[in-house]
């Protein structure tokens, strides 16, 4: 066994040296490379899944050659997946969402508002701002894409304009106004891992959204003001006409995400609350769509049998959309779990991956080997920044990131005399927000499946998502917003 100082000067103990714990982390970045290389952005060809799957077998190998049994192996892979069945099932439902809420009319609805409300060269940065106003009011970054996130995405198609960059305002907003709720799991999570109040955790991350959320509003709103956006009127009303003729439209069929918002607002747990907006999705399908259930069963009349078979299809399948219009039916064939199962097999492979690595203690040997470097109050945030991004990395998981470095680092900041919101903000800045910009991440996975674009594609759009951990590492090296800790706060560690 090798032995070093970890966090705090403790010796630590450890069953694989620090090469061998870089070894299956190489072999992941090398895969990867290759598998964009030869794969591009094409998600559905597993390239990520064998990817990850190949290093967690290096990694594996490594565990037997240093004592560790497969059965030590097996349950805590087991652990790390039961601790992702709940994102597992909300993605399930999300795509039972989107199939029912467009058999319903919901989305075909919030599309036909959306062309004639928002104006092209504003919408970047209005679905921006639309969303961050969503999710600080609910506090949670996922059920905002999930239920405007999918109109914006419809709306910008019909507006001929970037997938892409509508995806990263949907979610640059929606992570700014998650980060800033304090409705929010990761905020109260980050929060108390570090050992900070809540609010005053929230006003000192102000300082690094704030500024970043302005910058991205104002690259949103230059894309938009400078991008060539041909004559589109009458394209638009082509496009109304058309949802007009395939879909009884009306103000009405927007219940179904109000009752969501309601839902996440009064704090009800995500699954139940997705649940139930594809259900009262379906419900508003056999009330108002009669004709169009029919017609995407293939049924001559109305009856329980076919109003069921068309929800049941929606839930599962999705809906396959016959308008005529080759761009409205790429738009509209979306949803239904079977949609998300790629997006499962992902999460369960890079959970798989991370499981080994944290079992055997190469992640937290390589946290420990970090500490050696930061010397400065600069250099600790810079490498709380960074462990957080690597961890997200190597578990694909956020929460992860925010409880492994902040249980590390909690007792070196305070040696430090630094106030534990200034590891909560870091521990945000580095974790919570940069999940999303790592294409296998639980996160950046839910965000595919539900906005339907790879994540390879959105991500440099992320603007928000890059800028946050930007402005926490400057800020640590030009010694802005770091409080100290006062006398009666202050702790001695030997």
């Amino acid at each position: 066994m090798s032995q070093v100082k970890g966090p705090n000067n403790q010796k630590s103990d450890y069953r694989v040296s620090l090469l061998e714990s870089l070894i299956p982390v190489g072999a992941l970045v090398i895969l990867l490379i290759l598998s964009v290389s030869i794969y591009g952005d094409n998600t559905q060809a597993g390239s990520s899944q064998m990817s990850l799957l190949i290093s967690g077998g290096i990694a594996l190998l490594i565990g037997w050659k240093n004592g560790f049994s497969w059965g030590e192996i097996e349950s805590a892979i087991s652990h790390g997946i039961s601790h992702t069945v709940n994102a597992m099932l909300i993605l399930l439902m999300v795509g039972a969402l989107i199939g029912t809420w467009i058999l319903s009319g919901t989305v075909p609805a919030m599309i036909y508002y959306g062309l004639q409300i928002l104006n092209p060269n504003f919408f970047y940065v209005t679905a921006c701002l639309l969303c961050a106003g969503t999710a600080i009011s609910i506090g949670s970054s996922w059920s905002t894409a999930g239920t405007i996130g999918v109109g914006l995405m419809g709306i910008s198609s019909g507006l001929g304009l970037s997938p892409e960059i509508t995806a990263g305002a949907i979610i640059s907003g929606a992570y700014f106004g998650d980060k800033m709720s304090p409705l929010s799991d990761t905020t109260n999570l980050a929060s108390a891992v570090a050992g900070s109040e809540l609010f005053s955790h929230i006003g000192h991350i102000f300082w690094t959204t704030f500024p970043a959320i302005v910058i991205s509003l104002l690259l949103f709103l230059l894309i938009g003001l400078y991008s060539e956006i041909p004559p589109l009127e009458n394209d638009i009303q082509d496009q109304l006409d058309l949802l007009d003729q395939n879909f009884h439209i009306g103000i009405y069929l927007l219940i179904p995400m109000v009752v969501v918002f309601y839902m996440a607002y009064k704090k009800l747990p995500a699954f139940p609350t997705i649940m139930t907006g594809a259900l009262i999705g379906g419900l508003f399908a056999v009330i108002f769509q009669q004709d169009i259930i029919l017609k995407f069963v293939g049924g001559d009349q109305v009856g329980f049998l076919n109003m069921f078979d068309g929800v049941w299809r929606a839930l599962f399948g999705g809906y396959v959309s016959d308008t005529g219009d080759e761009a409205l039916d790429k738009l509209l064939n979306r949803g239904g779990m079977s949609s998300m199962m790629n997006a499962i097999w992902l999460i369960i492979c890079a959970i798989t991956f991370g499981s080994i690595l944290e079992k055997l203690g190469m992640l937290r040997r390589i946290i420990d080997s970090t500490l050696t470097l930061a010397q400065s109050t600069g250099s600790l945030i810079l490498t709380t920044v960074l462990t957080a991004i690597g961890v997200n990395m190597l578990t694909a998981d956020q929460y992860i990131s925010i409880v492994l470095p902040g249980r590390m680092f909690r007792l070196e900041y305070k040696r430090r005399n630094l106030a534990a919101k200034n590891l909560s903000r870091s521990l945000e800045d580095g974790g919570t927000v940069t999940s999303v910009l790592i294409p296998w991440n639980i996160c950046a996975v839910y965000m595919s499946g539900t906005l339907g674009i790879s994540p390879y594609l959105f991500i440099p759009f992320c603007f928000f998502n890059i800028l946050c951990p930007i402005m926490s590492i400057i800020y640590g090296y030009i010694d802005f917003k770091i409080e100290r800790l006062d006398k009666k706060q202050a702790v001695i560690v030997e």
